[in-house]
């Protein structure tokens, strides 16, 4: 069974924790100095915050699946559809190590698809994803205004 993810960089650890746990009515499952996880079954999410993050806001989505053989079917799937998949086995991420597939959606946002191997003392930092967003998927059929 899957688990949707999504993370969001902030500022302020302390004043996030305090109201997600609100929103979600429980306390993190996972509380470091620069993260914090929530692993909810109503609704079923992983949601993560951190102050490491590239920018304030929506870091990255993803897919936290249960198996190898889920997250080889969720790449088979990009794959099919001729997406950008870029592999990263054994990543050091999140406090966690996992076996991951990273692709890019039409707009830019990251997602990952991700089974967690084990738990490690360290936040780690996963590689710097190398797919363009701009050729990623779908293309818009005019340029996008500049930012």
């Amino acid at each position: 069974m899957k688990r949707f993810h999504v993370h969001i960089a902030v500022d302020d650890l302390a004043e996030n924790i305090r109201f997600y746990s609100a929103m979600f009515q429980a306390e993190p499952a996972v509380r470091e100095a620069d993260y914090a996880k929530w692993m909810l079954d109503d609704p079923r999410v992983n949601f993560a915050i951190s102050t490491r993050g590239r920018k304030r806001g929506l870091d990255h989505l993803g897919l936290q699946v249960e198996s190898d053989d889920e997250l080889e079917a969720v790449q088979r799937g990009l794959a099919a559809a001729a997406l950008p998949v870029e592999e990263q086995k054994q990543s050091a991420c999140c406090y966690a190590k996992s076996d991951k597939y990273w692709s890019v959606d039409p707009q830019g946002i990251a997602w990952e698809a991700f089974h967690t191997l084990d738990r490690i003392p360290m936040f780690g930092a996963d590689n710097v994803i190398r797919i363009d967003p701009a050729t990623a998927c779908c293309p818009p059929s005019s340029p996008k205004a500049p930012a």
